[in-house]
């Protein structure tokens, strides 16, 4: 669900863009304090008003300002065509319009998901529990009912929240004030993410398993994406990384930017970000003459997933409780605009999709055209190769409706039946397979099903009449209906649990398509198959104004991906199989020779790994994906850390940097095989961002022996398996060094600390809170250890933890409430070192 989603802030846009700076080697000329400057005006501007602050108008201009405000008229809710259109498509029954109608005229209520593997999971329920949901009753109950903040009863473990009241309402009401801070600040570092009720519920019934490898196809702005990591969190084993690994693609740079900062706070190394097109996403495999002493039949030989999330662009109807400009704007051909590039991207991801493996379609959009047609049109095309799922056990208490076997199509107003009626010189605009009729828009792939009653369906559940299970078999119409059993579908409906709209579509696959099913896309022609189908993933997506670009651009911060899907001309030892039209849209990689084979260079090598990727297989403006294989450096760091043996570097680290590496990440092994097959088949797949960041260059001349220090981003997966460079500080202590962030060591409480901080050799270090009488192989076992990065100066303790991650630890861990961090000043002492930077 790419269309119409919930406008980005401002905020939100530049802090995406400067962090994609540091993802991926942008330009550092500008120095960190104004960078520093920059970001808190940003952040006063973002906490205090919509609009920097000025100064005082004149009276007249302020008068002139009133009057304005005065005559602003609320948006008119209505549109005739949008009512005529659902009427005929009878997507509710005739006596439940009303009812339809008025609630989609009704703010949308604002939701919100705890993370599932957050360290702070049990206080944070209770205080929703007990700080707001309790001590907010007297003060808003009245207004907005007893139930104004309560779990959504059909989302797992109780961690998916509902308000009864909209987002705008939660951000002007006083009594609700606090609240709103809570939910920014937990935003913020990664404990809940805000997202909408239904679009919750895809990842849910992708049923991920704690080895899959998952695509989501067009993950930005990351919310589902989150969802699917705590998935896989939550299911690792304690002290190890997960198997599953997701990668998560999106067609625009500047919503890649987004998607990079949003999932940036799971702090995660199994995550891959990719720019492509979604239906142009590289299928890439080492052919079957490839050299057999290069293959190791425990790595992927093919680019393939257990798993595949289809959330694709859309209309976005569905979306129109909070998206109030639909009712202006929307029309008839919205749906039909959209159909063919849906069922490229579905098609692709079922190319994509292993034998046996699982893929959720989905829309934001209420259109069959967008919805029934396209799965229809999916099962035609893919004829034994895949099946439509009965999902209907799969969580009860969400309420859901069997998706429709009838339509109609609306062109230009007038209504059809079947292709026969659309007229001559526009039956290549409406497709066959935008109708519910047996025949494809290609002869040759027709299937007959075995429809189950409706009655199987189940949703009898939340005071919903299971007539309702039944309503599309009482539908009269004399439009031909589809032999596909599209009633497997899910329409999640506005009014049946006082929510959004939302489409959803369980496929799994049963065996590989044939080639001519592989080449059904790229025969497919289409005006929108070119140049019209590119500006459709662009048209219903917040956008960046150009004031903001501007500005974005003044302060360095533009995105270094252009969007240019184009590959290398290098690459000509490449054969492009099933590239059967102009379109491409299906693209199979496989290897001619053996002479692109993945660099096992050793250290003092790297440069000439280096110098190889910069003349072959690396995309326009993004830097590439560098193995860091210097022996010496990482030598230096494992002993200067004490890193044991059990935690092994080498091949999890890799950089962005082609010459003197400032910033190294982590990557899973999982993550890991994919980049060396990556590598192996010429950089086909263009990633944006990958791992966690674990160690960053510093700039100190405290005259420490290791040119590196340890993120704080990385410091749970490697603290584990540290020996060295650990300090264990009581709470008094740490406290102290969580508020002040800079301490003398003479200035702890505990005069034992501040021997042993000063007697450690100059750099980066980690203080763990330590209490009662715990032993360190214990304290660093245990998953709810509480340790921060810092550094030791001179004659200082210094904290490397940023000011949003310091009033989690004080709140959850001291209790403290007025921790303050918008006018906080840098440390000189720690200039370029500090984490929040």
């Amino acid at each position: 669900m790419i269309a119409l989603r919930t406008p980005v802030s401002l905020r939100h846009l530049v802090v995406a863009g400067g962090q994609r700076k540091r993802c991926i080697g942008g330009d550092r000329k500008r120095g960190r304090a104004q960078r520093r400057h920059f970001t808190g005006a940003l952040e006063s501007l973002w906490r205090h008003s919509p609009h920097p602050r000025c100064s005082p108008a004149p009276a007249a201009a302020a008068a002139a300002r009133r009057q304005s405000n005065s005559s602003w008229q609320p948006p008119v809710l209505e549109n005739t065509a949008f009512e005529e259109y659902y009427k005929e498509q009878q997507i509710v029954h005739e006596e439940e319009w009303d009812a339809f109608m008025s609630v989609l005229r009704k703010p949308l209520p604002a939701t919100f998901r705890i993370n599932a593997s957050c360290r702070f999971l049990g206080d944070i329920c209770s205080k929703l529990e007990n700080d707001f949901r309790r001590s907010l009753e007297c003060e808003v109950s009245d207004e907005y009912g007893e139930d104004f903040i309560s779990p959504l009863t059909w989302y797992p473990g109780n961690l998916a929240w509902r308000l009864n009241f909209s987002r705008k309402q939660l951000r002007k009401t006083e009594a609700l004030e606090s609240f709103h801070e809570f939910l920014k600040h937990e935003s913020e570092v990664g404990n809940i993410t805000r997202q909408e009720a239904v679009s919750m519920v895809p990842p849910l019934f992708l049923n991920v398993q704690p080895d899959h490898h998952i695509l989501d196809m067009c993950a930005a702005p990351g919310s589902k994406t989150f969802q699917l990591l705590e998935m896989i969190h939550q299911s690792k084993e304690p002290g190890l990384l997960p198997r599953a690994l997701v990668i998560a693609n999106d067609f625009k740079a500047q919503r890649c930017d987004l998607l990079i900062h949003n999932t940036k706070r799971m702090c995660t190394a199994n995550l891959i970000v990719t720019n492509h097109d979604a239906q142009n996403f590289p299928s890439c495999s080492l052919a079957k003459d490839h050299s057999e002493t290069d293959k190791d039949h425990h790595k992927p030989q093919r680019l393939e997933f257990d798993r595949v999330l289809c959330d694709v662009p859309c209309s976005g109807d569905g979306t129109i409780r909070k998206s109030h400009d639909m009712w202006r704007k929307w029309n008839s051909s919205m749906g039909n605009e959209f159909h063919l590039l849906q069922v490229n991207i579905a098609m692709r991801g079922i190319a994509l999709l292993k034998v046996g493996g699982r893929m959720v379609y989905s829309t934001c959009s209420m259109n069959p055209i967008e919805n029934e047609a396209v799965v229809a049109e999916l099962l035609r095309r893919s004829g034994n190769s895949i099946e439509l799922l009965d999902v209907s056990k799969e969580l009860p208490e969400l309420v859901r409706r069997p998706g429709l076997s009838t339509w109609k199509v609306n062109d230009r107003g007038s209504w059809c039946q079947t292709h026969e009626d659309v007229s001559h010189d526009r039956k290549n605009v409406i497709l066959p397979s935008m109708f519910p009729s047996s025949k494809s828009m290609h002869e040759g792939f027709s299937r007959n099903f075995k429809i189950k009653e409706m009655s199987n369906v189940n949703c009898d559940t939340g005071g919903v009449s299971t007539s309702i299970s039944t309503q599309s078999s009482v539908y009269t119409s004399n439009s031909v209906g589809s032999k596909s059993p599209l009633s497997r579908c899910m329409r999640i409906v506005p009014h049946d649990q006082d929510g959004g709209a939302f489409f959803i579509a369980v496929i799994h696959k049963l065996s590989p398509l044939n080639e001519s099913q592989m080449t059904e896309v790229g025969k497919t022609e289409h005006p929108l198959s070119t140049t019209k189908t590119v500006g459709l993933q662009e048209q219903y997506q917040p956008e960046i104004t150009t004031p903001v670009k501007k500005m974005m651009h003044q302060h360095g911060i533009i995105s270094e991906v252009h969007g240019d899907n184009k590959l290398p001309v290098e690459q000509k030892k490449l054969s492009v199989d099933n590239q059967t039209s102009k379109h491409n849209n299906l693209i199979e990689v496989k290897m001619e020779t053996d002479d692109v084979k993945y660099s096992q260079t050793k250290s003092g090598d790297i440069s000439h790994r280096t110098k190889k990727l910069d003349c072959q297989y690396k995309w326009k403006g993004i830097d590439p994906v560098l193995f860091f294989e210097d022996d010496a450096v990482i030598k230096n760091i494992v002993s200067f850390f004490g890193i044991e043996e059990t935690f092994s570097l080498e091949g999890c680290l890799v950089t962005r940097s082609t010459d003197n590496a400032r910033r190294i990440y982590y990557i899973s092994k999982s993550v890991q095989e994919i980049l060396e097959l990556n590598v192996q088949i010429g950089e086909l797949i263009k990633i944006a961002s990958v791992g966690v960041k674990m160690f960053e260059r510093h700039r100190s001349k405290d005259g420490c022996s290791c040119a590196y220090r340890l993120s704080y981003e990385g410091l749970s997966l490697l603290f584990p398996y540290m020996r060295k460079r650990i300090l264990y500080a009581s709470p008094v202590d740490f406290q102290q060094l969580l508020q002040c962030r800079t301490i003398n060591f003479a200035h702890f409480t505990d005069a034992r600390f501040g021997e042993e901080a000063s007697s450690l050799m100059p750099g980066c270090c980690v203080v763990v809170l330590r209490e009662g009488h715990q032993d360190a192989d214990s304290v660093a076992m245990d998953p709810s250890t509480i340790a921060i990065v810092c550094w030791r100066g001179k004659s200082t303790m210094n904290v490397l933890v940023s000011p949003p991650d310091r009033k989690e630890l004080l709140e959850y861990r001291f209790g403290f409430k007025e921790f303050k961090v918008e006018n906080e000043k840098p440390n000189k002492d720690i200039n370029g070192l500090d984490e929040g930077n």
